[in-house]
């Protein structure tokens, strides 16, 4: 309001030097050192801004005025920083905006680990990407599709199953994280995306991410060895997919269909856990479905690397299929829906199955139609998107099977 009431003022009187450096005294007290005395310029342009604050996903600090002097100077050193940096740095400048904000974007952005997890342990938790929860969400639905594809008709699936395949499903993802940071530490450190990753940058020495390693392992054995024989042996054979995996994209253009074999082989477990044997005719078209799906998210996702893929020289899917992404991963798109499909017909699902599967194929066939390949966000956008196909398909099972 001073500002304000001093500007209108101003504005009303003959213009003098005195009014100007008053003015701008006030509104803005760096511009008058500058024009002072110019070396202090740049210095006090830049106030020291500190890290947790201004690189924060959440734009502002949890520090609030309470009143006093001590809540001030908490202001001062979070908000107010925040408002400096955002002048100061270049996504805040005319040049900036141009260039997208890149620089900043550059940098590693703060997630509620940094924020809230102690030191010591933010770099376990970044190796396992206890920040990203998408990738657990992916191994997860299939294994929950078939459990409940297994649940007799007219009954909720076993919740206990549910909650264990949960588990092992974010212990399995964060394994193989792991697994793919040490296999991958050369080439992470050679791509933007991946450059800050606890080993490519040195954060944790391949020793400790053996053992962490070692340690999710020894979890994910505790769920394993509580499922029947039968069950126990077709997931221990999955670590030969998660092992071998990371090492496909130096050696093929379709490193996403490992993936896809990889991360749905809870569409055979969950079935096994259940009835203690493999039914072919549900359970085959379920995986082949699953595979189908990857082979669509995770081409979209490989989008967000093909620059710098094609200058580490590893192979994706992104880079094979080129202009004609679309038209593949519609072929992909097609092919999951009448898996699916298959599968729920030799389930002899109840009806709602298939109005929840038309929904699914409408979230898919939205992915495709509007993704930006030239974009890494929207790329990024659409990749976690697909949690609620993964929903809407165990919505449709699920009603299927209460019918």
């Amino acid at each position: 309001m001073t500002v304000i009431w001093l500007s209108r003022a101003s504005s009303k009187l003959k213009p003098s030097p005195l009014s100007f450096l008053l003015t701008q005294s006030i509104s803005d007290p760096f511009a008058l050192v500058s024009q002072v005395n110019p070396e202090l310029s740049e210095v006090s342009h830049k106030p020291t801004i500190h890290p947790k604050i201004s690189k924060t996903k959440f734009g502002f600090s949890n520090n609030r005025w309470i009143g006093g002097v001590q809540s001030a100077k908490k202001f001062y050193d979070s908000d107010l920083n925040v408002y400096f940096s955002s002048i100061c740095t270049s996504s805040g400048s005319l040049e900036g905006a141009n260039n997208g904000g890149k620089q900043q974007d550059d940098e590693k952005q703060l997630s509620w680990i940094d924020l809230y997890l102690p030191k010591s342990v933010c770099p376990y938790a970044h190796l396992a990407r206890l920040d990203k929860p998408i990738g657990t969400w992916l191994l997860a639905w299939p294994c929950m599709w078939s459990i409940t594809l297994a649940t007799s008709p007219g009954h909720l699936p076993d919740f206990k199953m549910m909650l264990l395949f949960g588990c092992g499903s974010f212990l399995l993802r964060g394994a193989g994280c792991t697994v793919n940071d040490l296999l991958d530490r050369d080439i992470d450190t050679k791509v933007e995306r991946t450059r800050l990753r606890p080993v490519a940058s040195g954060l944790l020495t391949p020793f400790q991410g053996l053992s962490f390693l070692g340690f999710q392992l020894l979890l994910g054995l505790g769920i394993l060895l509580q499922l029947n024989n039968y069950s126990r042996v077709l997931g221990a054979s999955s670590l030969l997919l998660v092992f071998s995996y990371p090492l496909m994209k130096r050696l093929t253009f379709w490193p996403q269909a490992f993936l896809g074999l990889t991360f749905n082989w809870g569409a055979l477990l969950g079935w096994a856990a259940v009835h203690g044997s493999l039914d072919p005719a549900i359970v085959l078209p379920l995986y082949s479905a699953g595979v189908f799906w990857t082979l669509v998210y995770d081409t979209i996702y490989a989008h967000q690397d093909k620059e710098d893929d094609l200058k580490v020289g590893v192979k994706s899917t992104a880079l094979r299929f080129g202009d004609l992404t679309k038209n593949w991963v519609t072929g992909f798109g097609i092919a999951c829906i009448s898996s699916l499909a298959l599968s729920g017909y030799n389930a002899d699902i109840g009806w709602p199955f298939y109005p929840f599967l038309l929904a699914a194929s409408g979230q898919m066939a939205w992915q495709i139609c509007t993704v930006d390949l030239s974009s890494r966000a929207d790329c990024n956008r659409k990749f976690v998107s697909n949690k609620w196909f993964g929903a809407l398909v165990y919505s449709g099972i699920l009603f299927g099977k209460l019918a």
